[in-house]
């Protein structure tokens, strides 16, 4: 195993990969990629498996620091980034050296951005993931000092260099598709035609485990016999709040569940800064 060392760690970066849903039964959340599309698309950049494990960059980014050569993509929000003091861009992969110095700087455009390094971090495996949860893994977040291990590589693949266009323009679009939760229909006409006619603005207090928005409506519904959520589920509290549950959320809850987000309006409110506004667009259930 090579290392990577943490010079700083940014305000909130954690290892993430796609998650562990087979243990929600057993109360465990299911964690992973805020933004799964972009986090597969530094991984497929680099070849690596879709669920390999990846560091999430939230807000402003960290330093890092190289032991050996490997091969590194970076996708989802826009930072200003210097690879040995040279600009690098997203969507691209680049061939690092032994000692090199990753730097993230100010962010352009979104919120969260992912790394991927070739083969993946590897980070310890609990219950079938690698993703960092308080309470489930060692560690919850990078810390200055921490090291992390990736796997040592006598050459890279030939893919430095190369660069895709990646069609991620609906990462930034502000209108949510979502399909209607099981106690929507328990809303009057008016509420209904409310919630999907609202600008609403992200709170500040958003965070792995959910996103409350600012604006309310008016609620008289009665909270319900706790019943099953996940990521996704949009609850309405007493006070008439709005919550969209992300990655960490619990597995119950008590609020009326109101809508469902689907997967690609999750990656989009994952890149929302605090303040920013979403709209939500009733479309037809599809599983797929």
């Amino acid at each position: 195993m090579s290392k990577i060392h943490i010079l700083q760690p940014g305000f909130f970066s954690t290892i993430q990969d796609l998650g562990r849903d087979q243990f929600t039964h057993l109360g465990v959340p299911v964690s992973g990629a805020m933004d799964s599309f972009s986090a597969t698309q530094a991984n497929l950049l680099l070849n690596n498996d879709r669920n390999g494990a990846v560091l999430e960059i939230t807000m402003t980014g960290p330093v890092l620091q190289f032991e050996s050569k490997t091969q590194i993509c970076i996708c989802g929000a826009e930072f200003e980034i210097l690879l040995d003091d040279k600009a690098i861009v997203n969507g691209k992969a680049y061939a690092v050296s032994r000692n090199s110095k990753l730097v993230f700087k100010s962010i352009k455009k979104g919120f969260r951005a992912y790394l991927a390094v070739q083969n993946g971090f590897k980070t310890p495996v609990v219950l079938g993931s690698r993703s960092q949860y308080q309470g489930i893994t060692e560690q919850t977040r990078l810390q200055k000092g921490d090291v992390l291990d990736i796997e040592t590589v006598s050459t890279t693949s030939g893919n430095a260099g190369a660069r895709i266009k990646i069609e991620n323009e609906q990462l930034w679009e502000t209108e949510i598709p979502v399909f209607k939760g099981p106690e929507f229909v328990k809303l009057s006409l008016e509420q209904q035609n409310l919630i999907l006619n609202t600008k609403f603005s992200l709170m500040p207090e958003g965070n792995r485990m959910a996103i409350p928005l600012r604006e309310p409506i008016s609620n008289e519904l009665q909270g319900i016999i706790t019943g099953p959520v996940l990521p996704g589920t949009v609850q309405l509290t007493p006070s008439g709040s709005l919550i969209v549950l992300m990655r960490d959320c619990q597995v119950t809850g008590g609020y009326p569940r109101i809508l469902q987000v689907l997967e690609k309006g999750l990656c989009k409110i994952a890149q929302k800064k605090p303040g920013e506004f979403i709209t939500f667009k009733m479309v037809e259930y599809d599983p797929h």
